[in-house]
């Protein structure tokens, strides 16, 4: 994966860990993902932004391309 993103490209992000016991901002961080229940997926366009507020959370999270 590049750290650019490719356009065009869609990121399919699934919660399969709390967010319960993190800090304020990574709660904030999966809910501005969209993410609200466990086991819940949500496709996002492949962006600068989109990579940031996965690295910030991505130890409750799984990425698929």
């Amino acid at each position: 994966m590049s750290k650019i993103g490719i356009p065009g490209k869609t990121l399919r992000v699934t919660l399969v860990k709390s967010p319960i016991g993190y800090t304020k901002d990574q709660k904030k961080t999966v809910l501005a993902l969209g993410l609200r229940r466990l086991n819940q997926t949500v496709e996002h366009k492949d962006t600068p932004a989109l990579r940031g507020m996965l690295f910030k959370v991505t130890h409750l999270l799984r990425v698929e391309e």
